[in-house]
């Protein structure tokens, strides 16, 4: 037995189309039903206000009044032959083919016809309730007679010069014929609800297209999935992203962005007026020199470029959003290189000491085959002399002097392979006399970001610098504090110093680089001392120019002060608390 194949849900604009279809249909039959019943009302109504003049006309005739008293007068009914050649039945019909009336009822004072259309009729109690019109009183009625339905009057009969009533006069119109009065006005009716139903399928069907247009053909539970899906992908990568609206308006702004760029969420906002670095919003200006959609940047024309905030060295791109040719806007893409950046420093640092460790042990090495000789050819003495020089100068050379200054085992290992590196480039790194670090060194990833590209920076500028002497100086020294030290750290270097109109503050913008001379921006990208700077502002420091330097030598001195990371040893306090006591 073969299983049915379930039947396929009609889809979500098929069901709008079906329901708008519906109720325009249930829209135009009801009006039309209260149209054509107000019709109906409004020429039964007619037909009675005839029928009541008419009935008016034909008992105000004194030719009747005499001839309904003179009847009334006698002491019986005249036969239905005498009454159907009377003078009543002759007037009653004569009103009523002249009128076109359903029928012109005369009677007497107790009900008995005296005219009828009917002659058979003639004679007879009338079939409705005479009464009211034999009181006194006139009424309008609609009911169903003899002669069928009917829409009508009952007016009483006076006796001439009096008010005694006797009899009364009932006339009234078919009700067919104001049924086909209401045919001939329901006409119209009929058209004008077949042109508003016509209207309304028609704009049920462009209402359908259009929000298959705006739903890009999806149904609401797809529609939904969608918006679920894209709030979890969006919200759970790393990445930021930044949605902008092709109206200027910012449609996404998810966590990683906010996070990265230390802002609250702005969507909904302009992205003109938004808070966010200007380069973010050079991205999504169209290049006036590239034409065509998709330009991915501005006036730079970059694919991607890379920026400091929040103390993080952000590389960013934008996209163009297109759907077929339907323009969405831009999509702005945020990732965090910072860390990359650190491990790649930190890398470099362990490359250049396992360099440097290979050398010494390559020097070890050949003063142990040394010592070996002496010893093999029995030259003892010589043995001896030859160790005591080794005791006393060192076995191996550490490659930057005096770092037993820095005590902490952190900063003697970072600032030896960077005195390595400098090394090779033809540079002195030496510490100054003033440098005296005798805490612990707790928040190592800012210290070394922050030294790293001061040190660079300098390394650089004695390269670059016309001083045949290429030095490096570094001192640091520790405050200790309760709630952790800080490091003081000075680098001063044999560079020509900052460019001739420079100002000091220039050199920590984005970006910042010379031409020639001494690169100041941090790995001649521009970013070092912009990142340093923000570190250190972030944990309460500061990186400043101590001295612009001078063409020759010596080259710009700059000073960063780091609070919080070093935890001061006890015998520092122990020397600080002295000091002071000595001093005070």
């Amino acid at each position: 037995m073969q299983r049915s194949m379930p039947r396929r849900p009609l889809r979500f604009s098929t069901q709008t189309l079906l329901l708008q279809l519906a109720v325009v249909l249930l829209v135009v039959l009801l009006s039309t039903a209260v149209h054509a019943w107000l019709t109906y009302d409004r020429v039964g109504s007619d037909a009675e206000n005839q029928a009541l003049t008419l009935a008016r006309t034909v008992a105000s005739d004194p030719e009747v009044r005499a001839e309904v008293l003179a009847i009334s007068d006698q002491p019986g009914t005249p036969p239905p032959a005498e009454l159907l050649g009377g003078p009543l039945q002759a007037s009653a019909e004569a009103a009523r083919t002249r009128t076109g009336a359903l029928f012109v009822v005369i009677t007497d004072e107790t009900g008995i016809r005296l005219a009828h259309p009917d002659p058979q009729r003639l004679g007879e109690k009338v079939s409705t309730d005479p009464s009211e019109a034999l009181s006194g009183q006139e009424i309008t009625t609609r009911n169903t007679g003899t002669l069928g339905p009917s829409a009508g009057a009952k007016v009483p009969v006076y006796a001439p010069g009096t008010s005694t009533v006797v009899g009364e006069v009932s006339v009234g119109y078919s009700m067919e014929t104001v049924a086909q009065s209401v045919a001939r006005d329901i006409g119209p009716v009929a058209l004008t609800a077949a042109g508003a139903l016509l209207a309304g399928v028609l704009g049920s069907f462009l209402l359908r297209r259009r929000l298959q247009r705006l739903t890009l053909g999806l149904e609401p539970e797809e529609i939904s999935t969608l918006v679920h899906d894209q709030v979890a992908v969006l919200q759970g990568v790393d990445d930021g992203v930044i949605g902008v609206s092709a109206d200027g308006r910012v449609s996404v702004f998810n966590a990683a962005a906010q996070r990265l760029l230390g802002l609250p969420d702005l969507s909904g906002s302009s992205w003109e007026d938004a808070p966010v670095p200007e380069q973010l919003k050079s991205l999504t200006r169209p290049d006036p020199r590239v034409a065509g959609p998709g330009v991915a940047s501005g006036g730079s024309n970059q694919d991607a470029l890379e920026l400091v905030a929040g103390g993080r060295v952000l590389v960013v791109n934008a996209r163009k959003a297109l759907h077929r040719r339907e323009d969405l806007g831009w999509v702005v893409m945020l990732r965090d290189r910072t860390e990359l950046q650190e491990l790649t420093r930190q890398l470099d640092a362990v490359g250049t000491m396992s360099t440097a460790l290979r050398a010494q042990r390559h020097e070890f090495a050949n003063q142990l085959h040394t010592l070996a000789g002496f010893l093999g050819i029995g030259q003892h003495q010589e043995a001896r002399d030859y160790l005591a020089g080794l005791a006393a100068t060192g076995p191996l050379k550490f490659p930057v002097d005096q770092a037993e200054l820095l005590q902490d085992p952190y900063l003697q290992a970072f600032v030896g392979a960077k005195g390595v590196e400098a090394d090779e480039r033809g540079v002195s790194l030496r510490i100054g006399p003033e440098t005296l670090v005798r805490g612990q060194v707790t928040d190592a990833q800012d210290v070394t970001t922050v030294l790293g590209n001061l040190l660079d920076n300098a390394i650089n500028a004695a390269v670059a610098g016309s001083s045949a002497d290429r030095w490096v100086e570094l001192e640091v020294l520790d405050e200790p504090g309760d709630d952790g030290g800080t490091l003081h750290v000075v680098v001063a270097d044999s560079g020509d110093g900052l460019a001739e109109g420079t100002d000091t503050e220039a050199v920590f913008a984005e970006g910042f680089t010379t031409a020639s001379g001494p690169v100041r921006a941090g790995g001649g990208q521009g970013f070092g001392l912009a990142l340093a700077r923000q570190l250190a502002r972030r944990r309460g420091g500061d990186v400043k120019v101590l001295d612009r330097g001078a063409r020759g030598g010596p080259g710009a001195v700059f000073m960063a002060t780091l609070p919080h990371t070093t935890a001061g040893s006890a015998a520092a306090k122990t020397t600080g608390e002295a000091g002071k006591d000595k001093n005070g």
